[in-house]
């Protein structure tokens, strides 16, 4: 395949990070149009330099009984991002530390986006903690911290899907590296922690209050660093 046919297409999916939104479908559109064509898949235009594996722990982590939410939430920002996420536990011990699978700019925007969705959360915990310590137990404070966590994590995939539905050609590029998928695969069968029933806990609304902030969370924001601590916080 001729080289100045990979270049061209590879500037289309520069412009669609445009923060014009006419613009940057335009080139999404044209750069499907010419792999449709030319019989090409993303990885096939990205240029080698970019193409690095990164396979590693991103410095959060969990238990089953606090901040499991963490878990489904690193994979569902994986799958927006073209990487996957994975935990590993020492043998006999409590706490999960979460990873990331991921080409070196995925896996570079993915760990910012993931560990600002992260601090969201956590934000929102400490408000509720101070909210009701003196009125509920830590158990069961707990349970609203969860309600609302996982409530956001369910309003950002189905922001992404949405998202999805109404941009197609999003398909072309939102996808999961073959090399990305091969090295998650090398891992064995996830073992998720057990699936949680939001309707058991939504207490006073949170989780609906948490899949509103999900669903307004910008999901494609490419962040700066510190630009966790930007955000502000209404319930």
């Amino acid at each position: 395949m001729a080289t100045n046919i990979k270049d061209k297409i590879a500037k289309l999916l520069s412009l669609a990070q445009s923060p014009e939104e006419h613009e940057a479908k335009a080139a999404l559109l044209k750069a499907r149009e010419l792999m449709v064509e030319h019989k090409l898949r993303p990885e096939d235009i990205e240029p080698a330099e970019n193409k690095k594996l990164m396979h590693q722990l991103i410095g959060v982590a969990c238990t089953k009984r606090k901040g499991a939410w963490k878990i489904t939430l690193s994979a569902t920002m994986a799958e927006a991002y073209c990487c996957k996420a994975f935990s590993s536990r020492e043998h006999g011990m409590g706490t999960y530390h979460i990873g990331l699978i991921g080409l070196e700019d995925d896996f570079i925007i993915c760990e910012r986006v993931f560990k600002y969705a992260v601090d969201c959360v956590e934000s929102i915990a400490k408000t509720i903690l101070l909210a009701h310590r003196e009125i509920y137990t830590p158990q069961y404070i707990e349970k609203l911290v969860n309600a609302y966590a996982y409530g956001f994590e369910r309003g950002i995939k189905r922001e992404f899907k949405r998202q999805k539905e109404k941009n197609q050609e999003w398909g072309l590029v939102l996808v999961t590296p073959k090399e990305v998928q091969e090295d998650f695969d090398l891992l064995g069968e996830a073992k998720p922690f057990k699936e949680i029933d939001l309707a058991g806990l939504d207490k006073l609304n949170y989780a609906a209050a948490g899949e509103r902030d999900g669903r307004e969370f910008d999901i494609g924001t490419r962040l700066a660093e510190g630009a966790a601590n930007e955000r502000s916080h209404q319930l």
